[in-house]
């Protein structure tokens, strides 16, 4: 799927952009980054097992794995944290040598929050703290974001910037809140994949071929989705919309909205999720 170029947002970087980490999300971004008019020359990336891809940005002028050299914290006006979390304590720390006073410090890591992040680098460091989803994959994501205190309107700007290469942006106050992101919009799409897979076993059950009860599940919740993406109605009137009183919709809606039914298992399902995700970040 094509990514938008019309925005070309961040063409004007002034200072060099470090990406730590270049595994599906971090390479999601970056792609995003580069059709939003990045040089790859501004940019730093610091990947021990780099793709073909990376390999190829770095012939057009991208820094791959480079040591700090003087001028690194003069020249990092951002640093974008893509690792997976348990790799942290070791990767986080070395990255204090690419902060400045003007740098930003922006995290998608599941899990670590600003505290941590703040005792791993320099005292006063920015830092956005970003919860993605995996429709980043295809532009198609949506992003939270907290910032710390230190954190201009300037960088703020800049981190929306960054985030919106991979789809939509909102930010919130509390960091408390990233754990029910987490659960909500972070583990999302598996609820979504997982109704997929519920729905062909469930044609299959009715007597479909396993095949075209995989290709109409696959194809409704996919345009459900994409109808739910473009219109102005809300989910509760779009479900209206399709019940017809008396209807087979409406006897498939009574199952699923009665005791015990899809709303409650949600709803105790994000409360497992938040809470294991308050557990992981200590």
């Amino acid at each position: 799927m094509k990514r938008p170029t019309d925005k070309k947002t961040l063409s004007k970087l002034s200072g060099a952009l470090l990406l730590v980490g270049a595994g599906k999300m971090g390479s999601a971004m970056l792609d995003g980054w580069l059709a939003r008019g990045l040089n790859p020359k501004k940019l730093a990336v610091i990947e021990p097992q780099p793709h073909k891809s990376i390999k190829a940005l770095a012939r057009r002028g991208a820094a791959l794995n480079a040591k700090p050299g003087p001028k690194a914290k003069a020249d990092a006006e951002a640093i974008v944290i893509a690792v997976k979390p348990q790799t942290a304590p070791d990767a986080v720390p070395p990255l204090g040598l690419y902060v400045g006073k003007s740098t930003l410090v922006l995290s998608i890591m599941a899990g670590r929050t600003i505290g941590f992040i703040e005792k791993a680098l320099p005292s006063g460091t920015a830092i956005v703290r970003a919860m993605p989803n995996t429709p980043a994959a295809i532009g198609r994501g949506i992003t939270v974001a907290v910032a710390n205190a230190k954190v201009t309107a300037r960088q703020r700007k800049l981190a929306t910037d960054l985030l919106s290469a991979i789809g939509k942006v909102e930010w919130v106050k509390d960091e408390a809140l990233i754990d029910a992101v987490t659960a909500l919009s972070g583990s999302g799409p598996a609820y979504v994949f997982l109704l997929a897979e519920a729905m062909t076993k469930a044609g299959i059950a009715a007597g479909l071929p396993a095949d075209l009860a995989s290709r109409l599940a696959r194809e409704t919740v996919a345009g459900a989705g994409e109808l739910l993406h473009r219109s102005t109605l809300d989910a509760a009137t779009l479900r209206q919309n399709v019940t017809s009183p008396g209807g087979t919709t409406a006897a498939a809606l009574e199952v699923l909205m009665g005791p015990d039914g899809f709303d409650e298992l949600l709803t105790k399902a994000i409360a497992a999720a938040t809470k294991r995700s308050r557990h992981l970040a200590g």
